[in-house]
C-alpha cells in the first residue's frame, strides 16, 4: 500500500508539472517572445487571413511569382495532406513531369531552359514549401517586373527583401518566401512603396510585420 501511495503521488505531481505546468510556461513564453509564430505565423491583407509564411501556395498569373510544384493533394498545397510525389528517379511519370514544367517554366519566363533551377520542376517533399531558390525568384524577376510595370530593379530589390539568409551562416540555403513577396508586390502597386520590416538579425521578414492599411484582396491562390 505504501508503493501503490508513493506512486499515486509522483503520478499526480508529474501530471501537473509535465501535462500542465510546463505546457502553460511553454504557451505563455511563445506568445511573449513569439506572438507571429506563436499564431502561425499568419499572413493578413485587407483584415482577412491570407495564409501562412510557413505554408506555399499556388499562384498562376504572371504577375506573381510562382511557387514551387506540390503534389499535397490533388489541387496541391492541401496543409491536410502533406506528401511528396513519392516517384523514384528513374520513374516515368515523374521523368515527364518534370520535361513539361521544365519546357513550361522556361517558356513562360523568357529564359533556356538550363537556367531554370531544380526547385521549379520538382515538388517537395512535404508539397507545402513556402520558399523557392533566390535562382528561381531571379528568373521570374523579368515577367513580373514586365505584367506589373514595374522595373526590374524595383523586383529586385524586393525579392532580396524577402529572401532569407543561411540560418548563421552556414545551416540550411537561402530562401525566398513566395506568399510574403507576392504580398508585398500587390503592396507596392496599390502604394507605390512596399512596406515591409526586415529583421536584419536574421535578414528574413520580421516577425512583426504588419500593414498600416488595407492593401486589397487577399492573393490566396488567385489566378
Amino acid at each position: 500500500m505504501n508503493s501503490l501511495w508513493i506512486a499515486f503521488k509522483m503520478t499526480v505531481v508529474m501530471t501537473v508539472l509535465t501535462g500542465l505546468l510546463y505546457p502553460l510556461l511553454i504557451f505563455a513564453a511563445a506568445q511573449l517572445l513569439f506572438p507571429w509564430q506563436a499564431e502561425g505565423s499568419l499572413v493578413m491583407r485587407n483584415g482577412k487571413v491570407a495564409g501562412s509564411a510557413l505554408i506555399g501556395q499556388n499562384f498562376t498569373a504572371r504577375r506573381y511569382f510562382y511557387p514551387r510544384p506540390s503534389a499535397a493533394g490533388d489541387k496541391g498545397y492541401d496543409p491536410i495532406n502533406s506528401s511528396g510525389s513519392n516517384l523514384g528517379p528513374t520513374n516515368k511519370t515523374l521523368i515527364e513531369a518534370v520535361r513539361t514544367r521544365l519546357a513550361k517554366t522556361a517558356q513562360v519566363n523568357g529564359v533556356p531552359a538550363s537556367r531554370v533551377p531544380i526547385d521549379l520542376v520538382t515538388t517537395s517533399g512535404s508539397g507545402l514549401d513556402p520558399e523557392i531558390s533566390p535562382a528561381a525568384a531571379e528568373i521570374q524577376v523579368q515577367r513580373v517586373a514586365s505584367a506589373r510595370r514595374l522595373t526590374e530593379d524595383q523586383v529586385r530589390a524586393l525579392v532580396s527583401s524577402f529572401t532569407r539568409s543561411r540560418w548563421a551562416g552556414i545551416i540550411g540555403e537561402p530562401g525566398v518566401n513566395v506568399l510574403m513577396l507576392n504580398s508585398a508586390l500587390d503592396d507596392l502597386r496599390s502604394s507605390g512603396a512596399a512596406r515591409t520590416v526586415v529583421d536584419k538579425r536574421s535578414q528574413s521578414p520580421a516577425a512583426s510585420v504588419r500593414y498600416r492599411e488595407p492593401l486589397g484582396q487577399s492573393p490566396v491562390n488567385r489566378s
